[in-house]
Parts: structure tokens; C-alpha cells; sequence
């Protein structure tokens, strides 16, 4: 006996805040270029440029408040963010003209993997690098320059807002 396959229905049970809608209407090219306008890229480039001006304001700070070891501590951890995060835009940047999506996605993966595993070998090396250190600082500097990802965020998504794009 076989029985036939039924066809799937929704429940307002499954779906109660109708998110999902039954019709789904792909964007003309005309709404997806006014939604590019309205919602324009943050360039990697810029982020890297404001996790350095992070990492050297805080390293400042910290040898202002903490002496010179500590200075130097907090600059080689903005440093260990910086400098891989520099190395993969570039990479990604030199692959633009891939355009096999699987291929865009494992240059991304790979490109993320080194920056990830230079960024450990960097950490892994500052006591033989740098001498005295002073690993508060190194870790602050590290932290606070990861952090400007979600701050460049923050601040690219308020800069649409204030121009009254959503």
C-alpha cells in the first residue's frame, strides 16, 4: 500500500507572527537598486582604518596612565587585531572578480583562517616580542580593537538613520 504525499500547510501555530508569508514576490531591479541606495556597504577598509585609530589612541592612553610597557603591551595587542584584519581585506579584495559563489565562500573561509591564525601565532609570540609585557594592556588593546567592528556598525547604521534612510 503506499500512501501519497500530502502537501504542507502552515499552521498559525507554527508561524503565530506571521513572518513567514505564504506569497513571497522577489524585488524588481528597479527596488533592488533603491534598496542598495538606501543601504549602502560599510567598506572593510574603513573599519581597519578606525580599529587603528583605536589601537593607537589606546595605546597612547595606556602609556600615558600605565608607562611605556604598558603603552607598548596595548599597541602590539591592536596590532595583533590590525594587521591580520589588513591581510584579509586584501586577500578578499585581490578575489573580487571570482564570481563561482562556492569559490567566493572558501577564499572568504580561507582568508578568515589566516587572519585568525596569524592573530593566535601574534598573541602566542608577544612575550618574546615584546619585553617586559604587560598582558592587561596587551589584552585591552587587543579587546577594545575587535570591538570597533560593532562600533562601525553602530555608527554606519546611525549615519543612515540621520540621513532618514531605513
Amino acid at each position: 500500500m503506499t500512501i501519497a504525499p500530502q502537501p504542507y500547510v502552515s499552521t498559525d501555530a507554527e508561524n503565530p507572527d506571521g513572518l513567514f508569508d505564504a506569497e513571497f514576490k522577489p524585488l524588481t531591479a528597479e527596488e533592488v537598486q533603491q534598496w542598495r541606495s538606501a543601504h549602502p556597504a560599510i567598506s572593510p577598509w574603513w573599519v581597519v582604518v578606525w580599529q587603528l585609530v583605536a589601537g593607537v589612541v589606546l595605546a597612547l592612553l595606556a602609556g600615558w596612565w600605565g608607562g611605556e610597557v604598558a603603552g607598548i603591551s596595548a599597541a602590539y595587542g591592536a596590532l595583533a587585531v590590525v594587521f591580520p584584519a589588513a591581510l584579509m581585506v586584501r586577500g578578499l579584495q585581490r578575489q573580487r572578480a571570482v564570481t563561482q559563489p562556492g569559490a567566493a565562500m572558501m577564499g572568504f573561509v580561507i582568508w578568515e583562517s589566516v587572519k585568525v591564525a596569524l592573530t593566535v601565532a601574534m598573541l602566542l609570540l608577544a612575550p618574546k616580542v615584546v619585553s617586559p609585557l604587560n598582558w592587561l594592556a596587551l589584552v585591552a588593546g587587543f579587546v577594545v580593537t575587535m570591538k570597533v567592528y560593532w562600533v562601525a556598525a553602530w555608527l554606519h547604521s546611525r549615519r543612515r538613520s540621520l540621513n532618514g534612510s531605513n
